[in-house]
């Protein structure tokens, strides 16, 4: 097989790359290891920035987002019994954010590249990326049984920290920074309509807890708890009650609504950057360049500016002949990516109680809260890093 752009990944990432290049009149070839309902059912990251939505309005596929996602304009932070809610049109000059599931952006991007888009290959294994630092890159891959090649131009790592792109970075030339943290997030699905018009994050001495939704009538909710916490060691019960300790406001007008658990899975938190996203003509995007901590809603987003950046670097290479953008890839993504791992990391330092916290720590945390209350500027430098940095 032959193509100009081989996509290793039908992610969010992945998927959209191969719709803005159709759409630019270039050719890709998309080859994911999964099959096709996995990669439309498996939960994750639900809220879109600004920029994101833009996106996949102006590449074709926005229109079910806009029927049936749900436009947020702010936040609401809690904390010593206290709520305060930050408005993002009014610090960013208009932006919102979207909360649409990744499970149906990747429903809408697989539905319009089977449609008229170039191939996608489910369960199609990429074994290993050869010649990267040549002219005509390849990708190994086994597909039904057999194993073949894909000779292309370039190649597009969107397969996550486990896949193949990543490794064909020679070691001497890369450099990783990484934090792990000594919690996790345990995330429930409920059948129950969410109990608040938009999402809740609230520190406590108990530690961290988001309250989410999916949709008007499912409520998506997360607990700080241990690392290596098994999500079958806490009965639905516990979640409500601790969700109702970790919430609790002196407001006596709010209540938490409870409803049947349909999942539960523990998140780990990490932060993980590699340095540097291009080799020759191998580009990483997304996962298999970057991780961050799901506090501050960025993983899906930060994949979304990877593969723009990329093929508006494509585009200008095709028709005017000018590299200078592929040649700045790397560089152009990370900047984006550390503000998103500073902003990221300032959330979850904010919000969740580690382990080992003393008094002091409490009090800092206390402070930092307060000053985002009661100071515009630090308010609306928040909203403008949680709606999105520029694409």
């Amino acid at each position: 097989m032959r193509t100009t752009v081989g996509i290793i990944g039908a992610g969010p990432a992945g998927l959209l790359l191969a719709r803005l290049l159709h759409n630019a009149g270039i050719d890709s070839v998309v080859l994911e290891s999964r099959d096709r309902a996995y990669v439309e059912q498996r939960q994750r990251a639900g809220i879109l920035e600004q920029g994101t939505v833009d996106v996949l309005r102006e590449a074709g596929v926005g229109a079910r987002m806009d029927r049936e996602g749900m436009p947020h304009d702010g936040i609401e932070l809690r904390f010593d019994r206290r709520r305060h809610r930050v408005d993002f049109p009014a610090l960013t000059g208009g932006k919102q954010v979207m909360v649409y599931a990744q499970t149906e952006v990747c429903k809408d991007l697989i539905a319009a590249q089977l449609a008229d888009g170039g191939p996608l290959l489910f369960e199609a294994e990429a074994l290993a990326v050869e010649g990267a630092d040549t002219d005509a890159p390849r990708v190994r891959f086994r597909h039904e049984g057999r194993e073949d090649v894909l000779d292309c131009a370039y190649v597009v790592g969107c397969d996550g920290f486990w896949g193949v792109a990543r490794n064909a970075i020679p070691a001497p030339e890369s450099a990783t920074y990484e934090r792990t943290y000594p919690f996790g997030w345990l995330g429930i699905l409920a059948d129950v309509a969410p109990s608040h018009d938009e999402l809740v994050y609230a520190r406590s001495d108990r530690g961290f807890a988001l309250l989410s939704m999916r949709s008007p009538s499912v409520t998506r909710a997360y607990l700080q708890v241990p690392e290596g916490t098994d999500a079958a060691d806490w009965s639905d019960d516990a979640i409500w009650d601790e969700l109702d300790r970790r919430l609790a406001v002196d407001d006596p007008a709010w209540r938490l609504a409870r409803g049947p658990i349909t999942q539960k899975s523990v998140t780990p938190m990490r932060s993980y950057v590699h340095e540097p996203m291009r080799h020759g003509r191998l580009f990483l995007a997304g996962d298999a360049a970057h991780i961050v901590p799901p506090t501050g809603a960025k993983g899906l987003n930060l994949a979304v500016g990877d593969v723009v950046t990329f093929a508006r670097a494509l585009v200008a290479a095709t028709e005017k002949g000018d590299g200078a953008l592929l040649d700045a890839y790397s560089q152009t993504c990370l900047r984006r990516v550390w503000q998103a791992e500073r902003f990221s990391y300032a959330m979850t330092t904010m919000l969740h109680r580690a382990p080992d916290a003393t008094a002091f720590d409490d009090k800092i945390q206390l402070a930092r809260l307060d000053r985002l209350t009661t100071s515009k500027a630090a308010e609306a430098d928040l909203a403008e890093a949680y709606t999105g940095f520029p694409l």
